[in-house]
């Protein structure tokens, strides 16, 4: 596969930088047991920007399900969502800014669940850095694509303000 890994100082920026320009970039996961590789183009992000944010898992403050919010950037969010299905995000920005990106969809999987089960993406790799290691990596292929936003989906729970914001970033086909 041609192309670069994205490295930690793509992510150490806003999410609100980071969220629109990981869509088109390739996901690529190998499994650790067989050496094989599936990739997907991602086509659909979310951003989740901090405490202030009440649709962001940070919003009510640190907590031990949330922790990485706060880390360092690059690093793998995993968790289970309506205890059945693993949804996966990169934390951005700086230390101690909660702030990540959600992958809502890859080309061929819409929705999240059905990105992560491809991918056989689960609670194993929340806190794994995702770049300088070889079992999950992002690529930048040089591909270019149009995108358009919209509000985010799934977050009732979320003030109205929130829930409006044209947070989602999507892949124009």
């Amino acid at each position: 596969m041609q192309g670069k890994f994205l490295t930690e100082d793509f992510f150490a920026r806003d999410v609100l930088a980071v969220a629109p320009e990981l869509v088109g970039k390739l996901l690529v996961r190998r499994n650790p047991k067989t050496g094989e590789a599936l990739c997907v183009r991602i086509s659909e992000t979310e951003a989740y920007r901090g405490e202030a944010d009440t649709a962001c898992h940070a919003h009510c403050g640190r907590t031990k399900r949330n922790a990485l919010l706060y880390g360092k950037p690059g690093v793998i969010y995993v968790y289970l969502c309506y205890g059945i299905h693993w949804l996966m995000n990169m934390v951005t920005g700086e230390e101690g800014e909660p702030q990540a990106v959600l992958l809502r969809a890859g080309v061929g999987y819409a929705g999240p669940a059905r990105l992560t089960k491809f991918l056989g993406i689960d609670g194993r790799l929340n806190g794994m850095a995702l770049c300088g290691q070889d079992e999950i990596r992002i690529v930048d292929d040089g591909e270019r694509f149009a995108i358009r936003t919209a509000p985010r989906v799934g977050i009732d729970y979320a003030a109205e303000e929130d829930r409006q914001k044209p947070w989602r970033f999507i892949l124009e086909k």
